[in-house]
């Protein structure tokens, strides 16, 4: 569970160490590490957090 959630472990890891080295950013519901996993391309995440820090998503 991610140590900045606090809603009650409703959340994703994200693996971004393997951005560079594989091109991708492995990302899992963390209440279920043994589910499957999404590999993003990480220029497409980068692409995505960006828009996240822009507000583009709208406010959650």
């Amino acid at each position: 569970m991610s140590s900045y959630s606090s809603n009650g472990g409703a959340c994703v890891e994200v693996a971004v160490n393997l951005a560079v080295t594989h091109g991708v950013v492995p990302v899992r519901d963390s209440k279920s590490t043994d589910g499957p996993v999404l590999d993003i391309p990480a220029r497409s995440f980068a692409s995505f957090v960006a828009g996240v820090k822009a507000g583009e998503f709208g406010g959650v």
